[in-house]
């Protein structure tokens, strides 16, 4: 009895490893590092793509949702692929479909339990706006603070791209130097681009992908110098240093034009949110006296004034605090 019951107790410790190790395996082979960097690699050059071959087509179509049949959906909607290379301009690992179930599912939870904790129709309302509205902005935050740190880098890539071309080394080879020594993201996005002209991609077309894939005005220059130069001809070495000197030098006005509108933004941010503040005090210390402006049709309207010239505040002041550089 003793030995039947210890060997269902080595089998049972067996299987049970097993399964553990097949439940590791399995995530491994669909959640791993090694999996996310190859998806992430994948959807860079398939969301920017810019070639009409179908193979590109093809990754196009597939990294917009894990379900083929989502995916047939999701192509007929207008405009999914500029959603597509937004989220890719993030740096997130979101898919389209995963961005979609997030904008839908948000609002939809707050509005259920708005109406469950008796919450009026309006507040809910907007509350469950506002969270329509947070995968959005979480993107675009995302996309903005990218594209800072890609601002950042270029002026050092251009420089090593030059001292790369001044060496001997040809441009294809810079662009796998400058992959290999910046880091991410814009050292990803030179290895994206180093990756298609190895495959075959001709050269112009993977610069103009690159520059689907980063929106950063100063990268648009430096491929269009590039561009110019391989038509015409000149140095490229003392090209990119000029211009690798044009984007410092602009780099520093800009934070110089920050530091002195610096008093504005914190101005606009104190006349936005001091209002909501405000509210969630009273609600805090007298609901009812609050509650009197939702229960009454004068004071909805007296909400909706006041949010609408909120609203109209503050993208004026945003336009005025907001220069160009």
């Amino acid at each position: 009895m003793n030995r039947l019951f210890l060997g269902f107790a080595v089998l049972l410790f067996l299987a049970v490893v097993l399964v553990i190790e097949a439940a590791y395996v399995w995530w491994n082979s669909h959640h791993g590092a090694g999996v996310k960097r190859l998806d992430q690699r994948i959807r860079a050059m398939s969301a920017g793509g810019q070639i009409g071959t179908g193979q590109m087509s093809i990754l196009k179509a597939r990294m917009l949702s894990d379900s083929p049949s989502l995916t047939r959906w999701l192509l007929t909607i207008p405009r999914i692929h500029s959603l597509d290379r937004l989220l890719m301009q993030s740096g997130r690992d979101w898919s389209v479909a995963r961005f979609l179930t997030y904008t839908l599912a948000l609002p939809g939870i707050v509005a259920v339990i708005g109406l469950f904790a008796g919450l009026p129709i309006l507040p809910t309302l907007a509350l469950a706006a506002a969270f329509a509205l947070l995968p959005l902005g979480l993107v675009s935050r995302s996309r903005s603070k990218r594209i800072a740190i890609l601002e950042q880098q270029l002026p050092e890539a251009a420089d090593l791209i030059a001292r790369a071309l001044r060496a001997g080394h040809s441009f294809p080879s810079s662009l796998g130097m400058v992959a290999e020594e910046l880091a991410n993201p814009l050292g990803g996005e030179f290895q994206t681009t180093f990756d298609e002209i190895s495959y075959g991609v001709s050269m112009n077309d993977a610069l103009k992908n690159m520059v689907a894939r980063v929106p950063v005005m100063d990268l648009r220059y430096f491929v269009i110098a590039v561009l110019i130069q391989r038509e015409a001809g000149g140095n490229l070495s003392e090209i990119l240093d000029n211009i690798s000197q044009i984007i410092r030098e602009r780099l520093k006005l800009l934070s110089k034009v920050r530091v002195l509108s610096a008093e504005g933004r914190l101005s606009a941010w104190i006349l936005g949110v001091l209002p909501f503040a405000l509210a969630g005090v009273i609600m805090l210390i007298n609901p009812g006296f609050f509650m009197g402006l939702f229960n009454d049709s004068a004071g909805e309207k007296m909400i909706g004034g006041s949010l609408i010239s909120m609203l109209l505040g503050i993208v004026w002041m945003r336009k005025i605090i907001r220069i160009h550089v």
